[in-house]
């Protein structure tokens, strides 16, 4: 619990910093792959690669992971029929009979419904949820931020020598 606690706060505070906004959002659609795709495959796998490769932020993958797998339970029983619908397609049957007598392919457990279907989905909204937390994350900059940074509370807190002592560090070791 104190793990997803700290990334969550650490989600908060990327929020508002001025990292790139590109980074964070990747990091939401691939906490989504990874909230519907079954803890331990070859997808998870796959995902965790991607993190590590490439600049995506961590943190909130890790952190929408938690909340997008809340999601997928509730979204099983659509998973279930979008699954059955694509793995009961007659002309996909030798498709799937192919991918099964491969070496590493039955590991990701594509021939389970659920599975298939909540990847299919992931796949599909991932595009979506990268553009929608771009322009999320943008507008709440552009308000929120901007906004808490213009009270009297925060020009308070930057008048103090804590912060000024937090602001070198931060500059100097980041």
């Amino acid at each position: 619990m104190t793990f997803l606690l700290k990334q969550i706060f650490g989600f908060l505070k990327l929020l508002n910093s001025d990292k790139g906004t590109n980074q964070i959002a990747a990091g939401i659609a691939c906490g989504l792959i990874l909230g519907f795709a079954p803890a331990f495959s070859l997808q998870t796998l796959l995902v965790i690669a991607v993190l590590f490769f490439f600049r995506i932020q961590i943190g909130a993958a890790t952190v929408f992971a938690f909340f997008f797998s809340f999601i997928a339970w509730i979204l099983d029983p659509l998973h279930h029929a979008i699954g059955q619908a694509v793995l009961e397609n007659e002309s996909l049957t030798p498709l799937f009979t192919e991918m099964y007598n491969m070496p590493l392919v039955p590991l990701t457990r594509f021939n389970n419904s659920i599975v298939m279907g909540s990847g299919l989905v992931a796949i599909a909204l991932s595009p979506i949820v990268f553009i929608g937390s771009r322009v999320a994350i943008a507008k709440y900059r552009e308000t929120v931020v901007a906004r808490f940074q213009q009270t009297k509370f925060w020009k308070a807190v930057q008048a103090t020598s804590l912060y000024k002592f937090y602001a070198t560090y931060e500059q100097l070791y980041g």
